[in-house]
């Protein structure tokens, strides 16, 4: 759930989804650096990092360069060609001889750009493949290119989807992801099956997340481990090295010990361990500096078995904790007030922790798009047992919303005056709730029953996961108890978020999918399945109409009571679902409201979103840390610059942190 460490269930919320970013500064500080094809750069400051002590600096130090070292595991783990290409295309790009204001050269240069940000050929959000906008005898003119990677780049029958959900396919089989090999998706879900059944089911690992599943010749199932001396060995060995070079500035012995369980885990490839680690994770809850690395979210897979590496390096903001700390202190309120079935809840919530974070580095399937909430681990069980911790990350938030300022998008798709207003008003504040009720409280919330499989739920799973998260942090925002607890000013500023939930699912998400596709991401299926199916069921009392306006379509909401009542039913059936594994429940609910799109809405969202010149995604720049040493070569300080441009950061990145091999088998 990026989420925060190990999430299966957790999650992943981000306002850049709500696409409302356009161009901003402030000061001498530059958030916005870089615009090419749908996308834009932006940087995020890390203020406080000046103010804390030596040990906490060299400690972050550190684990920021583990962090770096993950990167190639996650383009290798997104498709088995992309580390060639992009070597290819660097090597070109920096080495280029001609006019680089030729159409092949600019068409290159922005098609790597593009691999950069999405961590491999493929498109980050929608999954489909890279259209290049050069050609293949141009390219053969500057390189060596095999008829194998031609066939990649060039052929757009070829690995067309690097995440398929389409519903009756095969979803291993038609994915591009680097997580199996000669295997069809009935023979990797019975394989774990399997495991299952023979496995531990009071305390069941998360079976296969840290491996590439690969069938022999002789028909025989094997898993390659992702270990230090196993697959992605040469990156897991730095990152390894690093976490070391962390563990003496580590706060306290018990953070030490994480580490000690992070490095055992990595080296062996023990789910267990994972497990031991996971739980020694989520109960060191004091430190001010903490840490994301590993392999943890699996929304990379079709199946949702396989887990994409990450990292995120972070210290707490204690100004901004406050309004989380109060949320998680009244965990046990909301979980017992919830509109699901009593059987679903439960009986006491355990070890929520939640906390406003300063992001010090990004890595992995974090970098450059990231989230800006996590809710970890993802363990089912752990969870249960021993709670989960949940960050909410401030000035990542802060940078989105300087961005966003006067690019028009609201005044473009709010219904009126009204709605522009609370929305003005209230929308920061209520997106940062929303972001807290989501990660610190929805995610935790809940219970499966007695020997149901947290994986029964299939492909349908993170959407199911995401949607009851949301629906939580919705039907809550609109309560009195946040009134009580001083989180909101009055009983009406909940509405701005209503407002941007249902203009968000039912329009202006689309802005984000190509004209003629369906919806194939998991957090915008779930936002879809949330607002038509609010939508369809509100239309017997008029809780909200689409209105046509001059062309353009609307979303009004007549009554913001009722459509709280909504979200409540939604919820108590999303538990259900979640609680009962009811895969056909999830699958009923999923393809009807959460897939397709009305053509001619598309179209006209589109057409008007072209208008306003915004890039519908966002991603960031790191900042530079550089370690100041004396002529023994202690550190004497870590300075911090926010200067490098992107595709100096990704080249230098490429060059100084690229341990793996191009193929790796």
């Amino acid at each position: 759930m990026i989420s925060a460490l190990l999430a299966v269930g957790s999650s992943c919320t981000n306002t850049q989804q709500q696409g409302m970013l356009p161009d901003a500064s402030e000061g001498d500080f530059e958030y916005n650096n870089e615009r090419f094809a749908d996308l834009q750069m932006l940087r995020y400051r890390v203020d406080g990092f000046e103010d804390l002590t030596l040990k906490q600096k060299t400690f972050i130090y550190y684990l920021q360069e583990a962090a770096l070292y993950g990167r190639d595991i996650l383009f290798d783990q997104n498709g088995k060609y992309n580390l060639r290409i992009r070597k290819m295309l660097e090597d070109v790009y920096v080495n280029y001889q001609g006019d680089r204001e030729d159409k092949n050269f600019v068409a290159m240069e922005e098609y790597l750009k593009r691999m950069w940000f999405s961590n491999g050929i493929h498109h980050h959000y929608g999954c489909e493949k890279f259209v290049p906008g050069f050609t293949k005898e141009w390219l053969q003119g500057q390189t060596e290119l095999s008829d194998e990677i031609s066939e990649v780049i060039f052929n757009p029958n070829v690995m067309q989807k690097r995440v398929n959900l389409a519903e009756g396919q095969d979803l291993v089989k038609t994915s591009a992801s680097n997580y199996y090999e000669n295997v069809t998706q009935e023979e990797a879900e019975e394989f774990y099956a399997k495991q299952k059944a023979a496995g531990d089911t009071l305390h069941p690992v998360m079976y296969g997340m840290n491996s590439r599943l690969v069938k022999t010749k002789n028909g025989d199932f094997i898993e390659k481990k992702w270990t230090s001396d196993g697959l992605y060995g040469a990156a897991i060995q730095k990152i390894v090295e690093n976490l070391k070079l962390a563990r003496p500035y580590a706060e306290d012995e018990k953070q030490q010990e994480v580490i000690d369980l992070l490095v055992s885990y990595y080296e062996t490839g023990d789910l267990k361990t994972f497990d031991k680690y996971s739980i020694a994770w989520v109960e060191n809850t004091n430190p001010l500096v903490d840490f994301v690395n590993g392999f943890i979210e699996c929304y990379g897979d079709p199946l949702g078995l396989k887990c994409s590496w990450e990292s995120i390096v972070n210290f707490k903001d204690l100004e901004a904790t406050k309004r989380t700390e109060l949320l998680s202190a009244n965990a046990q309120w909301f979980e017992d007030h919830s509109p699901v079935a009593p059987e679903f809840k439960k009986e006491k919530v355990k070890g929520i922790t939640a906390k406003v974070i300063k992001a010090a580095i990004l890595g992995g399937d974090l970098y450059p798009s990231t989230a800006i909430g996590i809710n970890l681990p993802n363990s089912d069980w752990v969870r249960a047992a021993h709670g989960s911790k949940s960050v909410t990350i401030g000035n990542l938030t802060d940078a989105y919303n300087k961005a966003a300022k006067g690019s028009g998008m609201l005044q473009e798709f709010a219904y009126g005056k009204e709605e522009i207003e609370l929305v003005e008003k209230y929308g920061d504040l209520t997106d940062d709730l929303h972001t807290d009720l989501h990660e610190c409280l929805g995610h935790g919330s809940g219970k499966l029953l007695e020997g149901v499989d947290g994986d029964s739920l299939k492909a349908y799973g993170s959407t199911i996961e995401e949607a009851r998260a949301d629906l939580f942090a919705l039907y809550y925002l609109a309560d009195p108890k946040l009134v009580e607890l001083g989180l909101v000013p009055n009983a009406d500023a909940y509405k701005a978020s209503y407002i941007a939930q249902m203009q968000n699912g039912l329009i202006t998400q689309l802005v984000r999918i190509n004209l003629g596709n369906n919806i194939e991401e998991a957090h915008m299926r779930n936002r879809a399945l949330i607002a038509r199916w609010a939508y369809e069921h509100g239309k017997k009392d008029n809780v909200m109409e689409l209105v046509k306006r001059d062309g353009k379509t609307y979303v009004k909401i007549n009554d913001y009571e009722k459509l709280r009542g909504l979200f409540g039913e939604l919820l108590a059936e999303i538990q259900r679902v979640k609680s009962t594994g009811d895969f056909k429940g999830a699958q009923a609910l999923v393809e009807t409201y959460g897939v397709k799109i009305d053509p001619e809405l598309h179209k006209e969202v589109l057409d008007r979103y072209a208008k306003l010149n915004i890039a519908p995604y966002k991603g960031f720049i790191n900042p530079v840390y550089t370690a100041v040493r004396d002529k023994d070569g202690n550190i004497t300080d870590v300075t911090i610059s926010y200067t490098e441009g992107y595709a100096d950061q990704m080249l230098r990145y490429s060059r100084d942190y690229s341990v793996l091999p191009l193929v790796n088998e």
